[in-house]
């Protein structure tokens, strides 16, 4: 649906990028810039820039980029017009359209409400008469009352149709009850029956406080082939990789890390025991969107997944995602019992906080992993030992800390210290060449550099591609500058892409609008990713004749249709940067 301008314009002046940005990411300023780091991938160094006078937003690392409706687009999956929506929400904006236009913002707004009132509907449940065999597991799981009113939860009755008719009465029609992913649909007659049914519910709640789905666990261990938990599917509102159970109060911890456990009542245990920062992967291993998400949160995470094979899997797992996501890791393994709920319910909360007080950084972990594997009698296998633990200290970046574990691998081996650290030596030198070769490789392909870094955006005239950037950077640092662009049509430009942000700019300019990347409509995000990239890298003093040499080039280029060699490009763009005074 198209908005008008006017309203874009006023919607974009309501919501400061850095003031929306800054719900989601720490910012620090930087000259006109504002810094921090990248909420769409894990990085250690902030990169992700915010510039406040061009309303727009960039990642150097990720090249994700574009204007306020853009980040809240991506921030909150949302499609152009919901984000639209929620901006003017968020601003007490009223927005102009057809009352019966169904969009899929209000289609989560109406299974956000349904899960609300599913919740409300297995809380009650559990303390009915009904629930009572559930309240009773509950309660000798260790679970207080106070505890089962914090995480809402609650008990699915077993029967076919409780849930879907409690529903129903509430409005709710059987195609949101299908899209909720709370229902099954018989394959035989198409009835709808309760996905959960005789199951102890625990709500999933994301960061803003909506119910977006349910873990449901067993209780009645008879039954050996019903999955100990299920969980709702994915939907409109749930994705299990970008979530994480109990983060919504975990947020709001002031104990300066964030504890990662493997189920939902390991979490609630920690939270219960005064350990307010726990939080747990939904049904699944960590992912990267986790990892990403954990670290909007906090800059140091400890593992506590369970001590058996898959437990030490999935840790060595996540351990690098999570450093990807520059967060420091801990790891802390479980001693006399199998997880926290266990070893708490066994020990306390004061035992407990030793063994945090314990926890080993992520390096300790790995060599006590490594050395695990290799029986030390053996030449050959502490030979396997100490090369394997050479390789994972060549991959620290500090010299002291490839130093100071090098000696504890040698202690370990009953090897001298100097023949350790050659061992590292070798590693990192073998590191570094590998890394050399990669960047070697793409310095070699000037012009395969200066293509988009979107697969799905490529330039056939680089040549020309370069002066459009150039233009478009251009305008818009100077929208003045369009007057002089007046012989020029979209046509004439050779990236079809390019072509549309010059149309709409130049109609925006004619029409007395604001020149921005916020006025620019009907693009994917990858579109504006790619625009905010182009601005950012020609930034410099306006220069009216790089202007014209852009102006030159673009006509020239439409008129010949020549295909520039690598050596014309590199002298293309070493002229144009020169132009405008930006070092090559």
């Amino acid at each position: 649906m198209a908005f008008p301008p006017a309203f874009l314009d006023e919607l974009v002046a309501r919501n400061p990028i850095e003031d929306v940005v800054g719900q989601y990411v720490t910012l620090r300023r930087s000259g006109s810039n504002l810094f921090g780091l990248c909420p769409f991938h894990g990085e250690k160094t902030a990169s992700f820039s915010v510039t406040p006078d061009k309303g727009m937003f960039y990642c150097f690392g990720c090249h994700k980029g574009g204007s306020v409706i853009n980040f809240e687009m991506e921030i909150e999956n949302l499609s152009y017009a919901d984000a639209v929506r929620a901006l003017a929400k968020r601003a007490g904006m009223e927005v102009p359209e057809d009352e019966q236009y169904q969009s899929r913002y209000r289609q989560q707004e109406r299974l956000w409400a349904l899960h609300k009132e599913a919740a409300r509907f297995f809380h009650t449940k559990l303390y009915d008469p009904i629930g009572a065999n559930a309240l009773k597991y509950a309660y000798d799981r260790g679970m207080t009352k106070s505890t089962l009113t914090k995480f809402g939860i609650g008990y699915a009755p077993d029967s076919w149709t409780d849930l879907v008719d409690a529903l129903r009465q509430k409005g709710y029609t059987d195609q949101e009850l299908r899209d909720s992913g709370l229902v099954t649909v018989s394959r035989k007659n198409g009835n709808l029956f309760d996905r959960f049914r005789d199951r102890l519910m625990f709500p999933i709640i994301d960061v803003r406080g909506n119910v977006i789905g349910f873990g449901g666990r067993i209780m009645n261990n008879t039954d050996k082939s019903a999955a100990k938990y299920l969980n709702s599917p994915e939907t409109l509102i749930f994705n299990k990789r970008k979530n994480l159970f109990a983060l919504n109060l975990a947020k709001k911890s002031k104990l300066g890390y964030l504890i990662l456990v493997e189920g939902y009542m390991d979490a609630i245990a920690l939270h219960q025991y005064g350990f307010d920062c726990a939080v747990a992967s939904l049904g699944t291993a960590l992912t990267e969107d986790g990892a990403a998400l954990l670290s909007r949160y906090t800059d140091q995470v400890v593992l506590i997944y369970d001590g058996d094979a898959a437990g030490q899997n999935a840790t060595q797992r996540a351990i690098p995602m999570l450093e990807k996501a520059g967060l420091q890791v801990k790891v802390l393994q479980m001693r006399d019992a199998k997880d926290p709920d266990e070893f708490l319910k066994k020990f306390g909360a004061d035992r407990f906080r030793l063994l945090l007080e314990e926890s080993s950084n992520r390096v300790e972990y790995q060599l006590a992993a490594i050395l695990k594997k290799y029986d030390l009698r053996d030449d050959d296998q502490k030979v396997k030992y100490l090369q394997e633990s050479a390789e994972l200290i060549s991959s620290l970046g500090s010299s002291v800390q490839r130093e100071v574990y090098a000696g504890r691998v040698a202690e370990a081996a009953k090897i001298s210290l100097d023949a350790m650290k050659l061992e590292v030596q070798r590693a990192y030198k073998r590191r570094q060449a590998r890394q050399k070769k990669q960047q070697e490789k793409i310095d070699l392909a000037p012009a395969r550099n200066l293509q988009p870094k979107s697969r799905t955006i490529r330039y056939d005239n680089m040549k020309s591609a370069m002066a459009e950037e150039m233009l478009l950077a251009l305008v818009l640092q100077e929208p003045a500058l369009l007057d002089q662009t007046a012989p020029l049509t979209k046509e004439m430009f050779s990236s079809e892409l390019l072509g549309r942000v010059y149309a709409q700019l130049s109609q925006r300019h004619r029409e007395g609008l604001e020149v921005n990347l916020s006025g620019l409509t009907d693009f994917t995000s990858e579109e504006m990713s790619h625009i905010a990239g182009l601005v950012q890298r020609n930034q410099g003093p306006v220069n009216e004749q790089a202007l014209l040499d852009c102006l030159r080039t673009i006509q020239r280029e439409y008129q010949t249709g020549k295909v520039a060699t690598e050596a014309d490009l590199l002298a293309l763009r070493d002229k144009m940067k020169e132009r405008k005074g930006i070092r090559a």
